[in-house]
């Protein structure tokens, strides 16, 4: 199979990886959301860009996360968080307003349940003019992950996502996009106009099916949404389709590929973002395309033995020897 070009290297370039999006508080009980009255809760710190920001670090990445966070008592412990997890965070906008927060209920079977706390949050208030703040970054690093969640934050979220992805396009950066569709907080319309602007200025679209596909490209078939998805102009598709099944178009034509097998899952909670997060930072050290996604499906497989977004974040090495490579 050959491989999409990996992102190009760049002289005095400032990080391998940048991440654009929402962190949120993440409130963690165990069992159904009916019965969360009775059950301990642990609070963490999560959000799809902190989720691929911490598996970009992990993976070997110079990794830098773009995002507005609050001015609440929980804002020091997120950034902490994220900075332990090798991520740096002097970028980010502070707003005066509390951070977003959910609480997630999961089993080991993978039945998982969210409620939501975004309305008013800071990292909603993202905007071009955060977009304008960061062009030297977006500018001079050599990848950039975001996603439809980010998008579909508020009209000023979706907003800096299109300039952040024009941004690093036009200046011959990689971008590595993931749709993320989230009924309670989009439409598929909006979805599919996003992503219908988005799709032709990425490197990679990396997506789920069915739930991202069937609302998006009309198919719950991983290798025929592949296609669609490599339609609507992304260089390559990576398509994942529950434990062992992932689809990969590089630009050709559209193959299977092998997921390793956790026999330890506990949550798959931020899999994705893992998923996303370390295949980028691969793509952006130099790997093709193929082994690049070998390790994220790797990465993704191990974060599944931890609770919550960044419960378990593999190492690099660890990630290597489950892959084989």
């Amino acid at each position: 199979m050959a491989a999409a070009p990996a992102p190009r290297g760049r002289s005095g370039v400032a990080y391998d990886v940048l991440v654009l999006g929402e962190v949120l508080v993440e409130i963690h009980v165990a069992g159904p959301l009916h019965a969360a009255a009775d059950a301990a809760a642990r609070i963490s710190y999560s959000g799809d860009a902190l989720n691929a920001a911490a598996a970009a670090a992990a993976a070997g990445a110079r990794t830098a996360l773009l995002a507005v966070v609050g001015d609440d008592e929980l804002s020091v412990p997120l950034l902490d968080r994220a900075t332990r997890l090798g991520v740096d965070v002097s970028h980010v906008r502070r707003s005066p307003r509390p951070n977003g927060a959910y609480l997630l209920c999961s089993d080991t079977d993978g039945d998982r349940g969210f409620v939501y706390w975004r309305t008013g949050s800071a990292g909603s208030t993202l905007s071009p003019r955060h977009i304008d703040s960061w062009r030297e970054l977006l500018t001079t690093s050599t990848a950039l992950v975001t996603s439809g969640i980010t998008g579909a934050l508020a009209p000023g979220a979706r907003a800096a996502v299109l300039a952040a992805a024009e941004i690093v396009h036009e200046a011959g950066g990689h971008l590595s996009y993931d749709p993320n569709f989230r009924p309670r907080l989009t439409g598929r319309a909006a979805a599919r106009a996003l992503l219908a602007r988005v799709a032709p200025l990425t490197g990679l679209i990396k997506t789920s099916c069915p739930a991202d596909a069937l609302a998006l490209v009309d198919t719950d078939d991983p290798r025929l949404a592949a296609d669609r998805y490599r339609a609507l102009g992304a260089r390559a598709v990576a398509v994942t389709a529950g434990a062992g099944r992932l689809w990969l178009h590089d630009g050709r034509r559209a193959t299977g590929h092998p997921v390793p097998v956790n026999p330890d899952p506990v949550d798959a909670t931020g899999a994705g973002d893992c998923f996303t997060g370390t295949t980028t930072a691969r793509l952006a050290l130099g790997d093709p395309l193929a082994r690049a996604v070998a390790y994220g499906a790797a990465a993704a497989s191990l974060s599944v033995s931890g609770r919550g977004g960044t419960g378990r974040v593999p190492s690099f090495a660890e990630t290597a020897a489950l892959a084989g490579l």
